[in-house]
């Protein structure tokens, strides 16, 4: 488990995931959580990670993060 919080205002769940985009395709790839923090991404609870949308016109790719209730 993480010793990392939520990147989210006001949530200090543990993170499970991590959240980038990809501007130049309009993309957000949800992923598990990176081994280290990166400044442009952000870290996510289970509960943010699974309310995560894009904006319109974008697409997001979704890997299978540990603690999914999908998985």
């Amino acid at each position: 488990m993480s010793n990392r919080p939520c990147s989210r205002i006001t949530c200090g769940d543990p993170a499970v995931a991590t959240l980038t985009f990809v501007y130049a395709d309009s993309m957000a790839v949800l992923g598990p959580l990176s081994a280290a923090h990166e400044p442009h991404a952000y870290d996510l609870c289970e509960r943010h990670a699974a309310r995560t949308s894009a904006p319109k016109g974008w697409q997001v790719v979704r890997h299978r993060v540990m603690g999914d209730a999908a998985g």
